[in-house]
């Protein structure tokens, strides 16, 4: 077995994830290599969300009978957890939501209907990159619409870098937030979040940062980021799915306005008017994620006890590897950055004019995951003159084994299709 610095004790790991034990396809043993889609789930988290249903199953804050007490301490407990996790100055500054789509549309319906200095309307700018996946672009794409601001964005280079090279055309003193993801799902590549936000903060502007490549995979500090918002999602990093996390700075959380109404997000209601809510409930309409806010605590509980340090370094031990392997391969090309520096666990990839759909379907024959298409990101796709891409992403369960797999893998796919 190749024997890489920097691993994780996988073998002991990947006892906690019941679904890897799996043979798929008459016996072939499964090989996942789509965590960026989705990870899969601990026993310890699968076991938490059980315990909720079986021995605590309520809706939360207004109950006063016993079993609405414990599941209100369970959710509130697992904003603690989420706050700590990424270094959050107040837990009030932690809003749940259903997934990271949700957050990022949050953001860009508060600023749509904010009050100066915050609001976007005709006058302002709104900046994005090239490289953002839908849920980054579209909401953005709405609000400009909607109050007539305009959309701007950085371009790529040839590598699958950012090209800061007009930061200060593209980020001007009319830019009212800057958006833009913090590790790319389809390129892999870890973007320079100090040079931009130093450039929005010299400009006044917000800065939104999607962490959803960036919270499974390494230390995630909003105060160094010096971010004023960053979004995630539970589904990424060993949680269950339908819960993600807006963290917004609390003095803007303060003033800006609500995006739903309804119950749990207000103070006061009559016929005629409605007060709100503190943050972070001001944002939270409606009966929450519950069982779903328990289960990303149990996850945040079993990363935390490996270290995200230690994640990082195993990650980056596989990619390094994963990277090697696949330029060995005939005809494959990376999309995005060809080392393992500056870069996540995620490579996609294409091979010679085999269609990735083709690609995906063979190595699945074999059972291998991976994911096929644009990933949601299709300017990308356009920018590189490529209709898709084959994906393969590595989480701290994934071995070299798995590497040496798909590059097997892909061989047969060669053979395959001649």
């Amino acid at each position: 077995m190749t024997q890489l610095p920097g691993l994780l004790d996988t073998e002991a790991i990947r006892k906690d994830f019941p679904i890897l034990d799996r043979q798929v396809h008459d016996g072939r043993k499964l090989v996942y290599l789509d965590n960026a889609a989705t990870s899969q789930k601990p026993r310890q988290v699968l076991d938490a969300l059980g315990e909720y249903y079986e021995r605590h199953n309520a809706n939360v804050h207004r109950g006063v009978h016993v079993l609405a007490e414990e599941a209100t301490a369970l959710y509130e407990g697992a904003r603690d957890k989420v706050a700590e996790f990424v270094n959050a100055p107040s837990r009030d500054e932690v809003i749940f939501t259903k997934n990271a789509s949700e957050s990022l549309n949050l953001v860009a319906n508060m600023l749509g209907w904010a009050d100066e200095p915050y609001r976007v309307d005709h006058e302002t700018e709104i900046v994005i990159t090239e490289m953002e996946h839908h849920s980054n672009i579209v909401p953005w794409q709405l609000l400009a619409q909607r109050t007539g601001a305009k959309l701007k964005w950085f371009g790529l280079t040839d590598d699958g870098r950012l090209d800061l090279s007009n930061i200060d055309e593209v980020i001007t003193e009319k830019t009212k937030i800057v958006s833009f993801v913090l590790v790319s799902n389809i390129l892999g590549t870890v973007n320079p979040v100090e040079a931009i936000v130093r450039r929005a903060q010299e400009v006044g502007a917000l800065v939104c940062i999607d962490a959803s490549q960036a919270a499974p995979h390494m230390p995630l500090d909003v105060q160094a980021l010096q971010a004023d918002f960053v979004a995630f999602t539970g589904h990424k990093m060993c949680g269950p799915t339908g819960i993600g996390v807006l963290w917004g700075r609390q003095e803007l959380l303060e003033d800006l306005p609500p995006f739903l109404g309804g119950g749990e997000m207000i103070e006061t209601v009559s016929m005629s008017s409605s007060t709100y809510a503190p943050a972070p409930h001001k944002f939270e309409a409606g009966t929450p994620p519950i069982a779903q806010a328990v289960g990303l605590g149990a996850a945040i509980d079993y990363l935390s006890a490996i270290g995200m340090d230690k994640i990082l370094a195993h990650e980056h031990a596989i990619t390094e590897y994963a990277v090697k392997r696949l330029l060995e391969v005939p005809d494959l090309r990376i999309i995005g950055p060809a080392t393992a520096e500056d870069r996540g666990a995620a490579i996609s990839f294409t091979l010679g004019d085999i269609h990735p759909h083709d690609v995906g379907q063979v190595l699945d024959e074999q059972g291998i995951a991976v994911r096929v298409g644009h990933h949601c990101a299709r300017p990308v796709c356009l920018r590189y003159g490529i209709p898709a891409t084959t994906r393969a992403s590595f989480y701290l369960y994934s071995t070299p084994a798995d590497i040496d797999a798909l590059v097997d893998g892909l061989e047969h796919v060669r053979n395959f299709f001649g």
